[in-house]
């Protein structure tokens, strides 16, 4: 049953970005309208059982969640634009650079990093530049969506070490409706802002909103946060990795997207590359005494508005 929801988990999150990539709508709205969707399906359950959480809650938590909510739209602004601009494949695995994120922020705040952490960074960043030099050569739009998705990728680190801060003292339910529900408010401002329509779309792409939202944020975000029940974090983590090539095969298949062999090559390296850093985070923790363990890496990439039930 593990093995079959495995199976399941990276099926939705790797539909994530072709579905989005096809949806023909603007990247704002698809935002907007799949966060504000998810704060509904995670709030109403919330809202009757914890009441209470939602009335105690403190500035440091609102703080925390503002911050994480931020981060969230903006990465969501640019991950989805990547999209429409660059292959599915190359932004899905540019803005999966997320743990090599949280790894490189680790680093600029003065905390010890494992070397075989280190080496990782530097084989999934390589990879970063073995697929940019190839868009380089396909058109400066291209080129565009992986700077994009690489901003994208960090702004999803961010959003997972503010998330992380927010959900020491918050549940699963109470967070995510609330960094899903100002991620909303945000990403309508920015609609307001850059004059974007929100409503008015062809039934198709509703479809893709609904879409996305089904598979990326319950088939994918949902079966990954119950497979932490039964087995570690680390190898979740390792399992969703497999999202690179699935993004890029679903892309192959339904989008018809064909891509430089070089580009393939490049992939296969940030793949590696994260491999290492996830392998060499576990390392470190286990070195660590008990008491002074920092959280797990969340799974689910923030790019699919993942989130970690403890």
């Amino acid at each position: 049953m593990t093995f079959f929801l495995a199976v399941i988990g990276v099926l939705g999150v790797s539909a994530s970005g072709p579905i989005m990539a096809a949806t023909a709508a603007p990247a704002l709205a698809i935002a907007l309208w799949r966060n504000a969707l998810g704060a509904v399906i995670m709030g109403v359950p919330a809202g009757i059982r914890g009441r209470d959480q939602f009335r105690n809650l403190s500035r440091t938590e609102l703080r925390w969640t503002a911050l994480a909510s931020l981060a969230l739209a903006l990465h969501f602004a640019c991950f989805i634009t990547a999209l429409q601009l660059t292959s599915v494949a190359v932004a899905t695995a540019l803005v999966c650079l997320q743990a090599g994120w949280i790894a490189l922020f680790d680093v600029f705040r003065g905390r010890r990093v494992a070397p075989k952490t280190l080496a990782g960074l530097v084989i999934a960043f390589a990879g970063v530049l073995v697929i940019t030099g190839f868009d380089l050569g396909l058109s400066p739009e291209a080129l565009l969506g992986d700077g994009l998705a690489v901003a994208g990728g960090a702004l999803a680190g961010l959003y997972t070490i503010a998330g992380g801060k927010a959900r020491r003292t918050m549940s699963t339910g109470t967070y995510t409706t609330l960094c899903y529900g100002f991620c909303a408010l945000i990403l309508a401002v920015l609609c307001l802002a850059f004059q974007q329509p929100v409503i008015g779309f062809s039934p198709a792409a509703w479809a893709g909103i609904l879409g996305v939202t089904v598979m990326a944020q319950l088939l994918g975000h949902t079966v990954f946060n119950h497979l932490l029940a039964v087995i570690s974090p680390l190898v979740v983590s390792m399992i969703i990795l497999l999202e690179i090539p699935g993004a890029a095969i679903l892309a192959a298949i339904f989008l018809g997207e064909e891509l430089p062999g070089g580009t393939y090559a490049g992939l296969t390296v940030i793949l590696a590359g994260l491999a290492v850093v996830l392998l060499g985070q576990a390392k470190k923790k286990e070195a660590l005494p008990p008491s002074s363990k920092e959280d797990p890496l969340p799974p689910a990439p923030p790019a699919l508005g993942g989130d970690v039930e403890r």
